[in-house]
Formats: structure tokens, sequence, C-alpha cells
């Protein structure tokens, strides 16, 4: 069934959430999907693993506050209560993040992502990041890392024993609608079976290929 996608995992991926304690490192991206759901408690307790998110990522969704956007002011929440922790960079880390956001623009990071990526090396955490530039670039520069997204997640099977289906697929559609999540093409068909197709035609950031699919 991926097949009717073109479905093809991206070179250096490593899905991995088997390792109940390795932390994950979440992306810029990451935290603002998961504050979309409007349920980011819920699916941060449901997950065994310690969640983590650099300061460098903190101080970047903070600063949209001036943009009106109130991301920062959500993860500041999760953090006073104790669900996410935030991790600042050490000094191999910092070596990392300064050769991820330095040198030509098709080979460099954002500093959230470089961060996060930084950081899951120093720690051999897991990073998850969204972005296919940024998976492409961490599994040729760090074939070792362990590497999930958003989807990874919402789909962990923790996530499935502590949530309702019905609730997670609202919480998934939230997520693509409000914060226009990306989508990695494995994770296609389970997206569009979790929501179902009539809404799966409704979220802006899947591509248009869904429309072929048989109903």
């Amino acid at each position: 069934m991926i097949g009717r996608w073109g479905a093809t995992r991206l070179m250096g991926f490593q899905t991995s959430f088997d390792d109940p304690e390795s932390s994950i490192i979440l992306d810029a991206s990451v935290a603002i999907n998961l504050i979309a759901t409007s349920i980011a408690g819920q699916l941060i307790d449901a997950v065994p693993n310690r969640v983590i998110v650099t300061d460098v990522v903190l101080d970047e969704l903070k600063s949209g506050h001036r943009r009106g956007r109130s991301d920062g002011n959500s993860l500041l929440k999760l953090i006073e209560a104790g669900r996410v922790e935030v991790g600042g960079l050490g000094d191999t880390a910092e070596q990392i993040f300064e050769s991820l956001v330095i040198g030509d623009a098709a080979e460099t990071l954002d500093d959230g992502e470089a961060a996060t990526i930084a950081y899951a090396v120093e720690h051999n955490a897991i990073a998850l990041i969204d972005e296919r530039k940024a998976i492409r670039i961490s599994g040729r520069r760090y074939p070792d890392l362990r590497v999930s997204s958003s989807v990874d997640l919402f789909a962990h099977p923790a996530v499935s024993t502590s949530i309702d289906r019905e609730t997670l697929s609202q919480a998934v559609f939230g997520a693509l609608q409000v914060a226009r999540m990306n989508v990695l093409p494995h994770r296609l068909e389970w997206i569009v079976e979790l929501i179902g197709l009539e809404k799966a035609l409704q979220c802006p950031s899947l591509p248009s290929s869904i429309r072929r699919v048989d109903r």
C-alpha cells in the first residue's frame, strides 16, 4: 500500500523508539505539532522516554510571541509541569552545532534543527525532526544518530494504548491543520488510515498524491 505514494525511506533515516531509556529531543516544528494537537501533555505522558528541548529551541519558540504566536508559552507550561525538560549544549554539541549552521546554505540548517541534532549526538539520544533536509544532512554526517518524526511519536504503540483512537485522530488532524505538520512519505498511509481520506484532503501539508488513492 505504501507504494501507491511512491514512498521510500530517506538515506540515513533511522526511526527508533524501541529504547525507552533514551531521551527524545524535540525540534521546534515537532514541539509546535505537539502543541497543535491540544493534548500535548497526554501524548508526552504516554511515551516512556524523557522528553527534552534544547534551550535554543525554547528561545526560538519564545521569540514567536512578538509575532503573535503562543507556542512558546504553551511549551513553557509543559516545562513547568515537568513534562518537558530543557537541555543546554555542551562543548561537543557546540562544535557540532557550529558545523551545522556555518557554511553553504544547501548544507546548513536553522539554529533549532542544528541544536536538536547536536544535543542528540552528544547525549546518544533520539532526535525528533520532520524536515527532509535536516534528516538528509544528519544522516550523512552522523549515520549512527537515531532520528524519528512527529508522526512516529503519534504512532508509538504506547500512545495508542493510552489514548483512544478518536481522540488521537482529532489530535493528529489538529497538528496537520493548525501546524501544517510535515509527514514523511513512509507515514502517509498511517495518517490517512487514522484520520480518513476526507479529512486528509483538507490538510494542505499533505501531498496532492493522496487524492489518487482508490476510495
